[in-house]
């Protein structure tokens, strides 16, 4: 049997294991990790008692504080649906007009209605409701079917050209692939549909047989002047604003494929509050100043 050897620095017995002249110490464990060891046990045995921790079966043991996430949560939703419903009463129950002039309201509706914004309208609006190419821009004063608080309800209501029994409907005719028109026609009506917006574009000859064209077959949607129909979602071809776009091939493609835009019905997805704290918020962001 080895004999026991003493480290004569440290006073540490060794444990006879050696790897190149350097000897193992056996140290002993330092007492403050009994300590803790001993705190940590004790503090496990504590919550034990106090607080849910085995599983039962089908139960658990509940603790003698009787706290729980579940509960802890469930408090919190009740209390956050007792905060919202100090002002929800308020929105639902006021006119458009009346939340438009308390800042206090419309602090609240840009904050939730662009949470609203983001999760359902974004995808295809834009962050920015700046729209793209197919999809309109909701900041400016263009509306194919009214910009008025009552009309931007009712479309996120029913949709367009959606499933809602009461959806608004439209299509843009496809003129030259359905041969309801010469390719000669459709390129001076575009012609002059472009001239509208951008004066001196199109040779004054093209202009004047696009205008005879439109004339006879797209006033009843646009109107004479142009200026659209809010009846009948016919955009107005006067200002500057494009939902497929107003380059010369754009315009002539939408003129001979036609169109046909989809919005969906949001009335079974969102609730009457949310469709009005999301109309506020679009109104809010087209008259927002630059």
């Amino acid at each position: 049997m080895a004999l026991e050897v003493r480290d004569p620095h440290t006073g540490y017995l060794t444990t006879g294991h050696e790897w190149n002249g350097i000897t193992e110490l056996n140290t002993p464990v330092p007492r403050v990790v009994y300590f803790f060891l001993i705190l940590t046990a004790l503090f496990a045995v504590v919550y034990w008692i106090l607080m849910p921790a085995w599983p039962l079966g089908s139960t658990y043991t509940k603790g003698l504080l009787g706290i729980d996430q579940r509960t802890s949560v469930a408090a919190s939703l009740k209390q956050a649906a007792l905060d919202r419903a100090a002002w929800t009463t308020r929105i639902d129950k006021a006119s458009f007009a009346e939340i438009q002039s308390d800042p206090q309201l419309m602090a609240i509706v840009r904050q939730t209605g662009r949470t609203l914004f983001g999760d359902k309208c974004a995808v295809c609006h834009g962050r920015n409701a700046k729209g793209g190419k197919g999809f309109p821009n909701l900041t400016t004063s263009s509306w194919l079917w009214g910009g008025t608080p009552e009309a931007i309800a009712e479309t996120i209501r029913v949709g367009i050209n959606s499933a809602h029994p009461n959806s608004r409907s439209s299509q843009m005719p496809a003129f030259g692939r359905d041969g309801m028109l010469p390719r000669a026609d459709i390129e001076n009506v575009v012609a002059y549909v472009r001239s509208l917006s951008n004066p001196g574009d199109a040779p004054p000859d093209r202009i004047a047989a696009g205008k005879k064209v439109f004339a006879d077959n797209c006033v009843a949607c646009h109107g004479e002047s142009a200026q659209g129909n809010t009846d009948m979602g016919a955009p107005n071809l006067t200002d500057p604003f494009w939902i497929y776009g107003g380059d010369l091939d754009s315009v002539f493609t939408t003129v001979w494929g036609g169109r046909q835009g989809h919005m969906p019905t949001w009335e079974g997805r969102l609730s009457e509050l949310d469709r009005k704290i999301l109309t506020l918020y679009l109104l809010d962001k087209r008259d927002a100043k630059p």
